[in-house]
């Protein structure tokens, strides 16, 4: 398969992708597909129907089909930690029986989400007792996803926030703790500490932090636990009526469904909660039921594929044009790099392929005047994956959504089509430019174009929409992983530098460095006890 990939690209390389519109009048139809509402148009990339062939081919031999139904039985597929991969249960709002290890785990599901709701509506409608005033903000302690997720949501649905404001610290830089608190009232803020074990040494650390700045032991009844281990939490003091588990089949970056997402749900209140749930269920059964060349989950990740693994584009730039869409960039970042930075298979082979792209990328306009310059212009290509909504949420500043759209749609266009020299050349002398001036600034005006890019069109961002985004993006890391023959779904890369970062706390307090520490790191470390003093 790609070997026959590999002769298709090389074909491609010799064709620009607008002649392929050129070929196919129908190319714009072909190569899109519209689902629930949402339109996602790919006819902006080289693939032509012989690659899109072969690339659904090689999905087939991968066994996406057989591994996407055992996902979603229960199956243990992250096979490194003997896991089933569950996150889709934690958004089944269904009535059936889901049977893992011989037990319905749907029960507890539906039990812990009522009690967040229970939660949540008391938070809201000033009911909750706690032990101070009512509550007016929320702070949600976490890192990685019990971090990027909720944030990245909170953000992106301010329009529906009608609950406590919703903060978040999450590194171990006292910066963070510092600037988030100031201003807030101890009395009046409900805290979220979220680490799934409560050992999560960041979490841990900005939580007695927190603790002491909220007032102490006294505090407690204002702080909430999103953990599984009920008697660490109780350890702290949180007790077991406000803590909020999950089982070992949700992954971090997996997990804003459930109780990771309980600041979401303060902040929407239980019933736009639900709606993000059904987004997300609804991108489910789409990408369960759909043929492939039909499967929205699919195409995008057989995009990213084409792209990388076979084109070799190291790089994938995510470029919401939807400024409250600001974070998920860098919710994205974790969820590929996390889940598919790998560099072995599942049978500890060593991958011959690279897996997983850099995933890096902001919101536009402001990216076009940052980063576009090298997308257009630089020696290496850079697949673009834009977004925009039909509509926005400021019917007053009609005309700045306007210009918003335009501008997406331009970008794609721009990076599509660029500009040729003579095209430059006669720009300039319309202009009145001419001679040696001419031939110097044309070169600088050229833009190669034959840019890749793909654009999502949703009609708004709404709670259901961004569910069915978040769970989009989801399904692409599942397909991308199986068809590059990993377990995307553990993450031992995460796992040395916390243990490295142990051993040097004590350093840090003069107690010598670990054994075996390298001579750059004693000689940094020299000098940053130097530096203190």
């Amino acid at each position: 398969m790609w070997i026959e990939l590999d002769g298709l690209r090389e074909a491609a390389a010799s064709r620009q992708i607008a002649a392929l519109f050129d070929a196919d009048e129908s190319r714009a139809q072909e190569f899109s597909l519209k689902t629930d509402g949402l339109l996602f148009d790919y006819s902006k990339t080289s693939i032509d129907a012989d690659a899109k062939e072969a690339l659904i081919r090689l999905a087939e031999a991968a066994g996406v089909a057989a591994k996407r139904t055992a996902m979603f039985v229960g199956e243990k597929i992250n096979v490194t930690e003997d896991r089933s991969v569950l996150h889709t249960a934690l958004r089944n709002l269904d009535d059936e029986a889901l049977v893992v290890d011989g037990q319905d785990v749907l029960p507890e599901v539906r039990e812990t989400r009522a009690r967040m709701a229970k939660l949540a509506s008391a938070v809201r409608d000033g009911s909750f007792p706690g032990n101070g005033k009512r509550i007016t903000d929320v702070v949600n302690i976490g890192i990685g996803g019990s971090d990027l997720g909720p944030l990245m949501a909170v953000m992106a649905l301010e329009p529906y926030a009608d609950g406590p404001k919703c903060h978040f610290i999450s590194n171990v830089d006292g910066a963070d703790a510092t600037d988030t608190l100031a201003g807030l009232d101890p009395e009046s803020t409900l805290v979220i500490v979220a680490s799934k074990t409560f050992t999560t040494q960041e979490t841990l650390m900005n939580a007695r932090t927190v603790l002491s700045w909220a007032g102490g032991q006294d505090a407690l009844g204002r702080f909430v636990a999103i953990s599984s281990a009920v008697d660490k939490c109780a350890e702290f003091g949180i007790s077991a009526e406000r803590v909020f588990g999950f089982e070992d089949w949700v992954g971090g970056r997996y997990s804003v469904w459930g109780p990771i997402g309980f600041s979401l749900m303060l902040a929407l209140g239980p019933k736009a909660f639900e709606s993000f749930l059904e987004g997300g269920q609804a991108m489910d059964r789409h990408f369960y039921d759909a043929p492939f060349e039909k499967n929205l989950p699919v195409l995008l990740a057989l995009v990213g594929i084409w792209h990388q693994q076979v084109c070799g584009h190291a790089t994938r730039a995510v470029l919401p044009y939807e400024q409250r869409l600001a974070r998920l960039p860098a919710y994205l970042q974790q969820l590929e790099m996390e889940s598919n930075g790998k560099g072995v298979a599942l049978d500890g082979a060593r991958l011959d392929r690279v897996a997983g792209p850099v995933v890096w990328g902001e919101p536009g306009t402001n990216g076009q005047h940052a980063f576009y310059q090298l997308i257009h212009q630089g020696q290496q290509v850079v697949p673009c994956e834009f977004m925009v909504g039909a509509e926005g949420h400021e019917p007053a500043l009609g005309e700045h959504h306007r210009a918003l759209v335009a501008n997406c749609l331009a970008q794609s266009e721009a990076l599509l089509k660029g500009r040729t020299e003579a095209e430059a050349r006669a720009q300039l002398e319309a202009k009145g430019v001419s001679g040696a001036k001419l031939d110097q600034l044309a070169k600088h005006r050229v833009f190669e174009g034959n840019r890749p890019s793909t654009t999502l069109v949703y009609p708004s961002l709404t709670p259901y929409v961004l569910g069915q985004i978040v769970a989009m993006y989801e399904h692409r890391v599942f397909v991308e992983g199986v068809i590059y023959g990993i377990n995307s779904y553990d993450q031992w890369g995460v796992e040395l530098g916390k243990e490295l970062a142990n051993g040097l706390v004590p350093a840090m307090e003069g107690k010598g460095a670990p054994a075996g520490s390298s001579a750059s790191t004693l000689a940094l470390l020299d000098h940053i006890l130097g530096m203190r003093e």
